[in-house]
């Protein structure tokens, strides 16, 4: 299981949610939205300080993380986050 945050993806967050070396971006499951692996859940994030990091990578001076309890989401995949420049959109896919 790995968390990859590429760079476009790093500086695109770090401009829209003025965000600054040392801060904290929590991935969490969320009911609703477009989700991929389990329908009717989708993936969410937040500007937040970590309680019990199941899964962690640090992008652009900023470390994006999972809690442990939501790993179960990836069901033993790995979740790459890009920036899409044609649609100028974040992506995140569950592979």
């Amino acid at each position: 299981m790995k968390l990859i945050v590429e760079q476009p993806a790093a500086s695109w967050y770090k401009t829209e949610m003025g965000l600054v070396d040392g801060d904290a971006i929590r991935i969490f499951v969320r009911l609703g939205g477009c989700g991929s692996v389990h329908p009717g859940l989708s993936l969410g994030i937040t500007k937040d300080e970590p309680r019990s990091i199941g899964l962690s990578v640090e992008a652009e001076g900023v470390t994006y993380y999972i809690e442990e309890d939501n790993l179960w989401y990836l069901e033993k995949k790995s979740l790459r986050i890009s920036f899409d420049e044609k649609y100028e959109e974040i992506k995140m896919d569950v592979e």
